[in-house]
């Protein structure tokens, strides 16, 4: 992804999928990888993996367990250079089937809790003049499906607010990347498929064509590689095409799935 030997990351999301892949690769770098998470069986065994992570148990959603963790990595591993924001829940419901309960709790974790962790760590990187924040949002929240209008929604939430900040913060010294993968094959995927799940999504599951959570960072390291604003892996630059100039088509594909 980029160097960081000795340097700390903090990795959220950490105990499974993209972010738990983030984390080994960080560490097997020499990074001092700090990983959050509420999985904490996932944490345990990703940290035993290595002497070079270090499992913090937070809630994404509540501002305080996250502000206290990241004063607690900078004390106990030092500056904090790089923020991987993987974490996320992903529900599938038809909106009249949503409780608005449901939706503001989702609200919370994916969409505050992505303002939560960044405004926890960009002041002192805005101080230091340097850092680097990656930040997962979803071609979701562009490509709209049916069944996941509220996880549509938190997605166009994050990729609104961090496209409006890397522009906002650009002269500072920190660079903030934004990441839109299609479907991947994780956890988050599992949690979609035990709920109602879209028809594009069982679909995709059943002819094995959910992109593979290693090849997707793998793609994401090339694009930060390359200083890329917004980073769309694999075919999710071709979803963002097909929606944005043939909606209507788009919307035909999706829901011929549902019938």
């Amino acid at each position: 992804m980029i160097d960081m030997a000795g340097k700390v990351a903090i990795v959220t999301g950490g105990a499974s999928g993209m972010g738990q892949i983030t984390a080994r690769r960080l560490a097997k770098q020499g990074a001092k990888v700090a990983i959050f998470d509420v999985n904490d069986k996932g944490l345990q065994e990703t940290a035993a993996e290595s002497d070079n992570i270090t499992a913090y148990r937070c809630d994404i959603s509540n501002l305080q367990d996250i502000e206290a963790k990241v004063t607690e990595v900078a004390s106990a591993l030092g500056p904090i250079e790089l923020l991987v924001h993987a974490a996320a829940l992903m529900p599938a419901h038809a909106l009249v089937n949503e409780t608005h309960e449901g939706m503001e709790s989702l609200f919370r974790i994916n969409y505050f809790g992505t303002t939560y962790i960044v405004k926890a760590v960009l002041p002192a990187m805005i101080e230091r003049g340097r850092g680097r924040i990656i930040v997962f949002g979803s071609i979701a929240g562009i490509a709209l499906v049916p069944k996941m209008g509220a996880y549509c929604a938190t997605k166009a939430a994050v990729n609104a607010y961090i496209e409006v900040l890397q522009n906002e913060i650009r002269k500072t010294g920190v660079r903030v990347h934004l990441v839109c993968p299609p479907a991947v094959n994780t956890p988050l995927v599992d949690q979609t498929m035990s709920t109602e799940t879209p028809g594009s999504f069982i679909e995709a599951k059943k002819s094995g064509r959910l992109s593979d959570p290693e090849h997707m960072i793998d793609a994401i390291e090339k694009g930060v590689k390359k200083d890329q604003d917004i980073i769309y892996p694999k075919e999710a630059r071709m979803l963002y095409l097909w929606r944005a100039l043939f909606p209507k088509l788009w919307w035909k594909a999706v829901m011929n799935f549902e019938k």
